[in-house]
């Protein structure tokens, strides 16, 4: 008899623990499906969004539109918040109308075809350089590149030490601009080459336009620069520091002394 009651109590335990497992565990699910269709802020694309146009405009000109939708629908990384923080943002490719805006759309600079938008306050400037010249294919929209100027050296003068100097043809190489954004790159070659120098084999040497922001006081500097001197490109780091008065020529690369260059050509 005593055994009997104590299996009954025992399946009364186990009844009501059962019970109550089922309760927490429906309690929880309820709770959880609900939590999911919480509504959740996301921006929705209304108009196509450019390539280039900042998170700021984009808000402002109602390119995008602030809505909600249940949280379990709400895509991971979608945009939630716009704020000083990240309105200055710039849109890296075209997003189209109809597309939820993810937060990875946006960055520093515009990338692809579009990255010819000019920033504000700067010229758009094409450079034309020879493959070796624009370092290859490493240099890309986006890319802060150093341009270097390489002429001749003249004095202004008719006295025979100036006239001395000038017969000695020596040329320098001077940083010309140290710091610009490229922008745009032109990946097909131009279709003239350049006109090979007298004496030497009509070498081909393809070429290319590569588009830099400058400011309007670059642009003088860079426009001077095309028409008079043979440019070069340097691909910057992150750390590197160029002088902006860089310079060197023949007589610092060849040890000459000028005084001892300019005895000899008066002799």
């Amino acid at each position: 008899m005593n055994r009997r009651l104590v299996a009954v109590l025992l399946a009364v335990l186990l009844a009501i623990a059962g019970a109550l497992l089922v309760v927490n565990y429906v309690r929880g699910a309820d709770a959880r499906a609900i939590a999911d269709q919480q509504p959740a802020k996301v921006y929705l694309a209304e108009k196509l969004i450019p390539a280039g146009t900042t998170l700021k405009d984009a808000q402002r000109t109602e390119l995008i539109v602030e809505t909600r939708v249940a949280t379990v629908a709400r895509p991971q990384g979608a945009l939630d918040d716009i704020n000083p923080e990240n309105s200055a943002l710039l849109a890296l490719s075209d997003i189209q109308p109809g597309e939820f805006v993810m937060a990875s759309r946006f960055g520093t600079r515009p990338v692809g075809e579009k990255a010819i938008e000019v920033p504000a306050g700067m010229l758009a400037m094409s450079v034309e350089l020879s493959d070796p010249a624009r370092i290859g294919k490493f240099v890309t929209p986006g890319s802060d590149i150093a341009i270097f100027a390489t002429h001749g050296m003249k004095l202004i003068g008719e006295d025979d030490a100036t006239k001395a100097f000038n017969e000695l043809n020596l040329k320098g190489t001077t940083v010309l601009l140290d710091k610009v954004q490229v922008i745009a790159m032109g990946d097909t070659p131009l279709a003239a080459p350049k006109k090979a120098e007298a004496g030497k084999a009509d070498e081909q040497t393809p070429s290319f336009l590569v588009t830099v922001a400058v400011t309007p006081e670059q642009s003088l500097r860079l426009a001077h620069g095309i028409n008079e001197y043979t440019l070069y490109a340097g691909l910057r780091g992150s750390d590197v520091k160029i002088p902006a008065d860089g310079h060197t020529d023949d007589s610092d690369i060849f040890s000459y002394d000028m005084r001892q260059l300019l005895k000899q050509v008066r002799r």
